[in-house]
Parts: C-alpha cells; structure tokens; sequence
C-alpha cells in the first residue's frame, strides 16, 4: 500500500471511530414509547449493552437489551421472530 492509500485508510478509520465515540441516543420523542427487542442490528436509539456506545450500534437483530422509539401503545404487539417488543430490556 502507497504512503496516499495508508493516509486515506487512517483518515477514514479515524472519522469511523470519532463517530463511533460520540454516539448517544436520540433525543427524547414525546408520544412514544422505547420497545425494546424490535430494532435490526444497528438501527437502536440506544441501550445496546457492553460494548456498544449507544444509537446505532446494536450488534445483532432483535437484540434484547436495544431500544428503538416506537408509536406509545403499540410496542408489545410488534411481533419479531424472535418475540414480542418489550417496554423494559428482555432476559432473552
């Protein structure tokens, strides 16, 4: 790799990880509720569990202890193929 690739490659790493090191949830929506265990893998508002650092960074689909805002009173009738959404992190 030439020294202007290897510049370019670090330069992108280092925009990937300020924005992974800022990331935070998103900010609160009156008129909805947090369901967790609804959003894909990346797509939480926040609460992701170790080694995540907020929205967006959710590792896997559906997972438990990640929240997505959804309409108020409609989160525990989303259905995912793993279950039902959940007002509060699910010990799956």
């Amino acid at each position: 790799m030439n020294k202007l690739n290897a510049l370019a490659a670090a330069s992108v790493l280092a925009s990937l990880t300020a924005a992974a090191a800022t990331a935070g949830p998103v900010a609160p929506q009156p008129g909805k509720d947090k369901c967790y265990g609804i959003s894909l893998a990346g797509k939480n508002d926040c609460k992701a569990g170790a080694g995540t650092t907020c929205a967006g960074t959710s590792h896997k689909a559906y997972q438990a202890d990640a929240w997505k805002y959804v309409a108020k009173g409609t989160c525990t009738s989303i259905k995912t193929p793993t279950g039902h959404g959940s007002l509060a992190p699910i010990g799956r």
